[in-house]
């Protein structure tokens, strides 16, 4: 949706906004996504991770460098990118002093955080829980990194199906 106001006034706005004038800030060109909108159509009761968990206190330190709180943050499935982080290392933000009593992995993860080896997350967990797999219990049975990258910028997913659709609106009715 376009931004209320013309060019000329979202610009003078945002020049205002930096010299400190402005009361606040406005939205150039097209109005900021916001989660509601996203979660309108893309809401699952079972997310791992959803946006809303992020505003509790001890997710501060996230908030402040990865915005895990906001869907735009790292989606823009709309712009042809599943995800805008690159590098898939973002877990070491929540997770470096994560610790299992019965580590499932032939690689213990405390050997992984210990060696910050936060690359190897993705290859056996899914983020959101969007799809239906297994960990698997040997590191080197894990989905490849190159792999991850590619199904990140819009290419086919190395997951295993099922994959688990969202609730959209459509689907709250029936």
């Amino acid at each position: 949706r376009e931004a209320p106001g013309t060019v000329r006034q979202q610009l003078q706005n945002v020049a205002r906004d930096r010299l400190g004038l402005a009361a606040v800030a406005v939205d150039v060109g097209f109005r900021a996504v916001t989660n509601d909108q996203c979660l309108a159509c893309h809401d699952r009761p079972d997310d791992r991770h959803p946006v809303f968990r992020f505003l509790e206190p001890r997710f501060a330190e996230a908030r402040a460098t990865l915005h895990p709180e906001q869907c735009s943050s790292c989606h823009r499935e709309h712009n042809g990118v599943r995800v805008t982080t690159v590098e898939p290392t973002y877990c070491r933000t929540c997770h470096a002093t994560t610790t299992f009593e019965r580590d499932p992995l032939d690689v213990p993860h405390r050997e992984l955080v210990a060696t910050e080896r936060w690359d190897t997350c993705l290859g056996c967990h899914d983020f959101h829980g969007n799809h239906g797999m297994t960990a698997p219990h040997r590191l080197q049975d894990a989905i490849l990194l190159d792999q991850i990258r590619t199904y990140f910028g819009g290419g086919p997913s190395p997951y295993p199906p099922p994959v688990r659709r969202a609730i959209t609106p459509e689907l709250k009715t029936l």
